[in-house]
């Protein structure tokens, strides 16, 4: 794969990622967090802005690529990762980002999503997961819990919601992630993480929507619960958390089990291997997400090497040149069946 060299690049600051462009999210919207941390981080990774593409559907998230100062493109409803399927493999020298959130990637967009991830395209995609409709003002989306009453489900939604990142392990997602828009730091770690895996990179981030759906995750996130609340994924270390690591993961029969230290013991506590060629586990802990005042897995669930997209591509078109000389385009058009229409 072509890659950005960061030699001779100029550094830069915040401001010159910063478009004029006026931000038009609610007051207090987990948005500005998420944009704040993307932008710093890019005055870290040593690239150009003219070499950073951002992608978007549609929705308040979607609005994303007008407060970046780079090249950009508000695409139309759910076929972000189909857009940026095509610029990735025409252009592989780009970062190429694709933003969305819950109800724009996981509803319209579901299909490209789990597409763009099996092909292990080379895009870093950033859901922001808010479990509402924002910009339709309030309706319920894929990942709305059951019992959720909205505008569009007076009684409460009686549907199962989906499981981001087990259904990105599903797809055979290389790279899976969560982090949350309350903690800069955090993001920007999870975020270059991404921004470095040579393929398909999925971050969930937990987003408030604090005029449709506000404080959905303050018992997860909220500072004062997440030592208890917070399962922070370290590679090669026990699963362990709480104010005094008292609580772990253990698993068992496919799953992923919350349990006292004290009850079982330091020794059954999994191992965090986010290189493990099996999906299973990074399935299971994607799947602990029942509820919103469980302990939840946060950090890189996953990444593992496998062949990105555009890299095979090329190989096949370097191939198909030196077996059969420079492509032909009117021949091409008028071989096989063609029909002369009067």
């Amino acid at each position: 794969m072509t890659t950005v060299s960061a030699v001779n690049i100029d550094p830069t600051k915040r401001g010159h990622w910063t478009s004029d462009q006026e931000v038009r999210w609610c007051p207090g919207c987990g948005d500005y967090g998420i944009l704040a941390a993307i932008q710093f981080l890019h005055t870290e990774l040593g690239v150009k802005r003219e070499n950073s593409v951002f992608i978007s559907g549609i929705g308040c998230a979607a609005r994303f690529p007008y407060y970046m100062n780079s090249y950009g493109m508000h695409t139309i409803h759910g076929r972000a990762p189909a857009i940026a399927t095509g610029l990735a493999v025409a252009r592989p020298d780009l970062d190429v980002w694709v933003i969305g959130g819950d109800g724009d990637m996981l509803s319209i967009g579901g299909n490209h999503l789990i597409h763009a991830l099996r092909r292990n395209v080379n895009l870093k995609i950033l859901l922001f997961n808010n479990q509402i409709y924002g910009l339709t003002k309030g309706q319920f989306s894929p990942t709305s819990e059951v019992g959720k009453v909205t505008k569009s489900t007076p009684m409460g939604s009686i549907d199962a919601p989906f499981k981001p990142l087990a259904l990105a392990a599903g797809a055979g997602a290389t790279f899976m992630a969560r982090t949350h828009d309350l903690d800069r730091k955090h993001m920007m770690n999870v975020f270059r993480r991404a921004h470095d895996h040579n393929g398909a990179a999925l971050v969930e981030i937990y987003q408030n929507c604090n005029v449709f759906n506000d404080g959905a995750f303050d018992a997860i996130v909220k500072r004062s619960n997440r030592d208890e609340m917070m399962i922070n994924l370290v590679h090669g270390e026990p699963m362990l958390f709480g104010a005094d690591n008292q609580r772990g993961i253990v698993m068992h029969g496919g799953g992923a089990t919350v349990v006292e230290v004290a009850d079982v013991g330091l020794d059954s506590i999994a191992i965090h291997d986010e290189n493990n060629p099996d999906p299973s586990v990074a399935f299971a802990l994607g799947s602990m997400t029942d509820d919103r005042q469980s302990p939840t897995p946060f950090g890189v669930f996953r990444s593992v090497e496998q062949p990105e997209y555009a890299e095979s591509v090329g190989k096949q078109l370097l191939k198909a040149a030196e077996q059969q000389g420079p492509g032909d385009l009117r021949s091409l058009l008028h071989s096989g069946a063609t029909w002369d229409v009067a």
